[in-house]
């Protein structure tokens, strides 16, 4: 996988831009991004377009979502809205901590003012989420021969 991305990055280099929720004005500082995927013109992939043509046939052909009933335009698919390319950040916002990343650092990443607001949106993606504390509590109840309170 890491060859793949490789080879496209040196086939096709990131486009530098600045990325819309960045306000412009000549007393804001401008910050520039990479891009990895981009149009064939070499600009910024419209999320609408991306959902339409991209990613929805890619969850229908996947069998995750209907596929597009028989005469319908092609962006009117019976999918969710859940069902669109944003699905990818929630997912991504929700498995960097657990996998060890600061919510801080995760929060600076999605472009959130605080983390609180990282969590606010994405604690309840985490099951796990008050299992080390219970485990660590059950530890330091437990007697021998007592089971653990639950």
């Amino acid at each position: 996988m890491a060859q793949e991305l490789k080879r496209h990055i040196k086939a096709f280099p990131p486009v530098q831009v600045e990325l819309p929720w960045e306000k412009p004005g000549v007393d804001r500082p401008r910050r520039k991004f990479s891009l990895v995927l981009t149009t064939r013109f070499g600009n910024a992939v419209a999320v609408n377009t991306w959902n339409t043509y991209s990613w929805k046939p890619a969850l229908a052909k996947a069998g995750i979502i209907p596929p597009r009933p028989k005469g319908a335009k092609p962006w009117q698919w019976e999918a969710a809205p859940k069902d669109g390319l944003h699905v990818l950040r929630h997912a991504y916002a929700s498995m960097m901590p657990a996998a060890g990343e600061s919510v801080v650092t995760v929060a600076r990443w999605l472009g959130h003012s605080s983390p609180a607001v990282t969590l606010g949106y994405y604690a309840h993606f985490r099951p796990e989420a008050g299992s080390k504390g219970r485990t660590a509590i059950d530890g330091l109840l437990e007697r021998k021969g007592e089971p653990p309170c639950r």
